[in-house]
């Protein structure tokens, strides 16, 4: 291996390394805890170090966002794709989104909470994010009137639901009804 070799290596862990600290420190005491000083402290480099990888925290957010809708559209895929093996893909997707942002709220919040510079709806959109939006599309099935539209308010009330369960504005319970609601509301379309 040549010394290029080892340091784009060794530059490729510490990134991995810096937003392994910054998610777990996120799922710990929440976003406003991360902050290149203490992240610095938890990987024992410095903030210049940090700082040849990130600008600063909102990139660092962002980081995490994009590998947040990377994994979301994997999941996603896999419920429109069948791989699960239910037959209702419109609600097995919706449920998908919604199991993904309890499982990873901190996650979910870097996505869509708190302010980065991804671009949605855009010649900017990163591709894991149009994927995502693509397997929202795809839930619909074929032949739907304006589509992305329909995608759009679609993602609309699942992000509504999830942001009322995380925030204890709706109960929990009640959380499959709702869901059943959901779908059966954008199938008569």
């Amino acid at each position: 291996m040549s010394i290029a070799e080892r340091r784009e290596r060794q530059r490729a862990e510490r990134y991995e390394l810096i937003l392994a600290a910054a998610l777990e420190l996120a799922e710990a005491e929440g976003w406003d805890a991360v902050t290149t000083r203490r992240l610095a402290g938890l990987i024992d480099y410095s903030q210049p170090v940090l700082y040849s990888h990130f600008k600063g925290k909102a990139d660092i957010v962002a980081a995490v966002a994009s590998r947040g809708f990377e994994e979301l559209a994997a999941r996603l895929r896999a419920e429109r794709t069948g791989v699960g093996g239910a037959p209702d893909i419109l609600r097995n997707v919706c449920a998908a989104y919604l199991d993904f942002a309890q499982a990873r709220p901190v996650v979910y919040e870097a996505m869509f909470v708190l302010p980065t510079q991804i671009k949605f709806a855009s010649e900017e959109t990163p591709i894991a994010l149009r994927a995502t939006f693509a397997e929202l599309l795809g839930a619909l099935g074929p032949d739907r009137q304006e589509p992305e539209f329909l995608a759009e308010v679609l993602w609309s009330a699942l992000h509504g639901l999830v942001v009322l369960m995380q925030s204890e504005r709706i109960p929990a319970r009640g959380a499959e009804v709702r869901l059943d609601i959901l779908v059966r509301k954008f199938r008569n379309d």
